[in-house]
């Protein structure tokens, strides 16, 4: 009887480059940017490499990104100042705004995602319009929403990415889209945004740390399964174009069982905590940087990822 032996496929690197399953592609990653108006490239505290970039100047940048092989970027916009409603999120000659027509004519190939949202905007840090006893008016938020992603589509967007997890946001942005012929324009959905504590580092960049409560009503609970698979078949419905699931690491298995409910393409997203965790700890010598970030990365797209948003997205053409 012969015996199978599995060693037999990994005795050397070609072997084991020939069978190996799952590969990792620029084409698979989102560069998240972070532009602010201040006058010099700043590095973002917790967030070692990553930085905040001057409206005044993203083009090179810009440029950096391009000659490192990535084909799309998420833009956070940081304003100079805010309110209750969040007004720079959906002022035409916003930050996100500006951002986005200016790429555009530099690199109008570049694929432009822009975060929809009110955290980073309003004075209060929630992702929504404030009722006076703290809870969020979905219906005028979805108002405001739907201000928002019409003014970055009037600048150039290609897909907004609405994350404010607000019932019934994508149908609202879609049908807002449509209504205004910009049915070319696509919605990627922060469908499965787990209430989590791996975004501290991101809220710090952006100022956006709730000034009281917190997002556990309108984020998802890190126990539950059945919750995100539902938010992810009714924004698909809806007429989400991609699905995200965030963050990434600590929901390997969501990621999966998404993948097999959901006909449209999946994103997952590498978040903040995740790379300051594998910077920090490799900054210590405790651990190989570049070994952690394409163990980590292939992983994500093992679960089910088609596309990844990760803050070491300009590093991988180094690695891979």
């Amino acid at each position: 009887m012969m015996s199978n032996l599995p060693t037999r496929l990994r005795k050397n690197k070609y072997i084991r480059s020939l069978v190996q399953e799952t590969h990792l592609s620029l084409n698979d990653f989102v560069q998240p940017i972070f532009v602010t108006y201040s006058s010099i490239k700043t590095e973002i505290n917790y967030m070692p490499g990553q930085f905040h970039i001057p409206l005044n100047g993203i083009e090179l940048e810009i440029e950096r990104i391009v000659k490192s092989g990535i084909k799309a970027i998420l833009l956070f916009g940081i304003p100079e100042k805010k309110d209750e409603v969040g007004t720079d999120a959906f002022n035409n000659n916003g930050i996100i705004q500006k951002a986005v027509r200016k790429i555009k004519k530099y690199f109008p190939n570049l694929i432009i995602i822009t975060d929809v949202c009110f955290c980073q905007y309003t004075n209060h840090g929630h992702c929504g319009i404030i009722e006076t006893d703290g809870v969020i008016n979905r219906k005028k938020s979805l108002m405001y929403l739907t201000k928002q992603v019409i003014s970055h589509a009037d600048s150039g967007v290609d897909f907004v990415a609405p994350s404010c997890m607000i019932d019934e946001m994508v149908l609202t942005i879609r049908r807002s889209l449509d209504n205004k012929n910009y049915e070319n324009v696509g919605i990627i959905s922060y469908s499965v945004k787990f209430s989590s504590s791996f975004y501290g580092p991101f809220r710090s960049a952006v100022n956006s740390v709730p000034k009281f409560g917190d997002r556990k009503s309108y984020q998802l609970n890190p126990g539950n399964t059945r919750e995100p698979l539902l938010e992810a078949k009714l924004d698909e419905k809806e007429g989400a174009d991609i699905i995200m699931i965030k963050p990434a690491l600590s929901y390997l298995d969501i990621i999966h069982q998404v993948k097999n409910i959901i006909r449209c393409p999946i994103a997952a997203y590498q978040v903040s905590g995740e790379y300051s965790m594998i910077k920090a700890t490799a900054s210590k010598g405790w651990i190989n940087e570049n070994d952690c970030i394409l163990e980590s990365l292939t992983s994500i797209k093992r679960a089910g990822a088609d596309l990844i948003f990760t803050y070491f997205a300009t590093k991988l053409s180094k690695i891979i």
